[in-house]
């Protein structure tokens, strides 16, 4: 497992996400907050019975719902990286297909105004190797400007599945909860959509 260094981060508290424990608040009333950082970790899957297979590699994406009503994806397929002064406040640092997972991917939402949102997907996709989330060993870690980090593991695979929605984001008026989804999907975006019920125009080549 690739470590994620961030010096800042090692004293902070951390929630793990879990059957037991499926939400947490992440803004409050009166709380300030910046720009949270998204962090997808992941085994590449290429020790043991697995070193002869192509490594694991996930992309870290999401669906956003603004509360003007604007819907859309921010992922590294199509080069939707998003923006974070400007709609939809939510910015993907970049893609991590060089083969090499340290740090893995990181996506970044701007909660300065958190009632800007109504809900946002975070969701992966095993964009290359074989559907095993098992051998990808995966972790989302949300990392709010205040309180603490919010740990999800993707565990319980799902055999076959190529994606994983992994957590939801929720605007409930008084602030954001983020919700423990992990529901495994068989398909892509568009597949992900429809169990959601995001309501988006997909064009009929795979996305």
């Amino acid at each position: 497992m690739a470590i994620d260094h961030n010096p800042s981060d090692v004293n902070l508290p951390k929630v793990t996400l879990s059957k037991a424990t499926p939400s947490i608040n992440v803004t409050k009333p009166g709380e300030q907050q910046g720009t949270m950082r998204v962090n997808l970790n992941w085994s590449s899957g290429s020790k043991g019975f697995f070193r002869r297979s192509k490594p694991v590699d996930l992309d870290l994406g999401c669906f956003y719902e603004l509360s003007n009503g604007a819907k859309g994806v921010v992922q590294a397929i199509g080069d939707n990286f998003g923006a974070l002064e400007a709609e939809p406040y939510i910015q993907l640092d970049g893609d991590d297909r060089s083969g090499s997972v340290e740090g893995g991917e990181n996506m970044r939402i701007n909660l300065a105004r958190p009632e800007l949102f109504r809900r946002i997907l975070i969701f992966a996709l095993i964009y290359e190797g074989v559907p095993n989330w098992a051998a990808a060993d995966g972790v989302v870690t949300l990392h709010p400007t205040a309180g603490p980090r919010i740990e999800v593991r993707l565990d319980s695979p799902v055999a076959g599945a190529r994606s994983c929605a992994i957590a939801l984001l929720q605007n409930q008026g008084p602030g954001i909860t983020v919700y423990r989804e992990m529901q495994y999907v068989n398909g892509a975006q568009a597949e992900i959509d429809q169990a959601y019920r995001w309501g988006m125009q997909w064009h009929s080549a795979r996305k």
